[in-house]
């Protein structure tokens, strides 16, 4: 669209905006040229998806973890609802998350990213079967994408920022989104019940996780089998086609792993990405995978806390332990052990765990904003805690809303403290 009117010149710091709208620059560097003193245009945090409250909890990125903020981001809620009890199939998938997955609750926001510019926030609501932009300045949607089927999952940010990748779980499919104006720009076909996304190689591959029918109760491992074709899929980011097929079931059967599971969960790559770190349905550890090599190299098992139930139909979608993070040095893993009640840092060289941080159905490890912590998500407890990559030791926690799962490192404008509606 062309635009016509008069010309005006642009700023140092108008440019600097765009940059950092293109993905050019990244925040920091783009505020850094303001003059001495003056007060920065974005503010790092982290953003706290509570999957039962249908609300995102802003907090500090570092530090004490202070609450900056709150999100409705099912502000649609009532036309949503409508469109979903006035169409038999979508309610019998609605109720189905409800009973499966969403463990008795709607699950209203799965996971969330920022925009480059801190202006709006691109979440996943599985319930609702789509992703939506919020305007951060009014929690009002932007636009809103269907994903094919009828669950959304987890997404992934292009390094840049331009992109976000969805997983559409019941379809089987990942989704690509223009994050600007939530255009696809394409899709891949993947594994059943696709999961996890991570960007790699500087943004130029994305891999995604299936992890198969965890819903159902077939959990006895003689009944693996009927959890469907668990596969890491590898896609070139730009064109979305297909590089490689990874199913660990040979890599797992190679490394006498033969009665672990190969629905790969929660991953996480080394900083040099020759190596992946995952953890796997039902298993309270992790494995350690050469890229090049194709071949699990390590296994490390974590303690079983003796409380915790052996009832495997009682675990969380399958999940034993669910959530990794990385030290951004590559020295230090953090693990979230859900069904266990704990996390733990790890010595990447010795696998050697450290203390074991008590914790309330931990479901999700990711890295504060200074590189100093790990932060899990505690949805047992409704909180979020850090816990030092150095000692191993719990540094802060704060409470959030009901069932917090993913935590997302982001930006908000300075001095936002939420949205303000007329």
């Amino acid at each position: 669209m062309s635009r016509t009117g008069p010309r005006r010149r642009l700023g140092v710091r108008s440019l600097c905006t765009l940059a950092v709208a293109l993905g050019l620059l990244a925040p920091a560097a783009a505020t850094s040229s303001a003059a001495p003193g003056a007060t920065p245009a974005l503010r790092e945090v982290m953003f706290v998806g509570n999957n039962w409250d249908g609300t995102a909890d802003v907090i500090e990125s570092s530090g004490a973890l202070s609450k900056v903020g709150r999100i409705d981001v099912i502000p649609d809620k009532d036309q949503r609802l409508a469109e979903i009890y006035l169409n038999p199939v979508k309610l019998g998938y609605f109720l189905g998350i409800r009973l499966g997955p969403g463990e008795g609750h709607d699950q209203f926001v799965d996971d969330m990213y920022s925009t480059p510019d801190g202006t709006a926030v691109v979440v996943s609501r599985p319930s609702f079967a789509d992703v939506v932009s919020l305007d951060l300045a009014t929690g009002r949607v932007n636009w809103r994408f269907p994903v094919a089927g009828y669950r959304a999952d987890h997404m992934a940010l292009s390094p840049d920022g331009t992109r976000v990748a969805v997983s559409a779980s019941t379809a089987n499919t990942v989704h690509v989104l223009d994050v600007r104006t939530g255009a696809e720009l394409g899709s891949f076909h993947t594994g059943d019940k696709p999961h996890e996304n991570i960007f790699t190689d500087g943004g130029r591959q994305l891999w995604n996780m299936s992890i198969g029918n965890v819903e159902t109760a077939l959990d006895a491992p003689w009944l693996d089998w009927t959890k469907g074709d668990r596969h890491i899929t590898v896609v070139d980011a730009a064109t979305l086609t297909p590089i490689r097929e990874i199913d660990m079931r040979k890599r797992l059967d190679d490394a006498g792993l033969g009665g672990l599971s190969n629905a790969v969960r929660p991953a996480v790559f080394s900083p040099d990405g020759t190596r992946l770190y995952f953890q796997v349905s039902f298993f309270n550890g992790f494995l350690e995978y050469d890229v090049a090599a194709d071949r699990i190299t390590r296994v490390k098992t974590l303690p079983v806390d003796p409380a915790a139930s052996t009832d495997r139909t009682t675990w969380p979608n399958d999940s034993r332990h669910h959530g990794l993070s990385m030290s951004p040095s590559g020295d230090r893993i953090c693990v979230a052990g859900t069904v266990d009640d704990y996390a733990t840092v790890v010595d990447r060289a010795t696998l050697q765990e450290g203390p074991l941080v008590p914790a309330s159905k931990p479901y999700w490890a990711t890295v504060s904003g200074d590189g100093k912590s790990c932060l899990i998500s505690e949805s047992g407890a409704d909180q979020v805690t850090a816990i030092d990559f150095a000692t191993g030791r719990k540094t802060a926690s704060v409470a959030v809303g009901r069932h917090p799962q993913r935590v997302r490192l982001g930006h908000v404008p300075t001095g936002w403290t939420g949205p303000t509606r007329p």
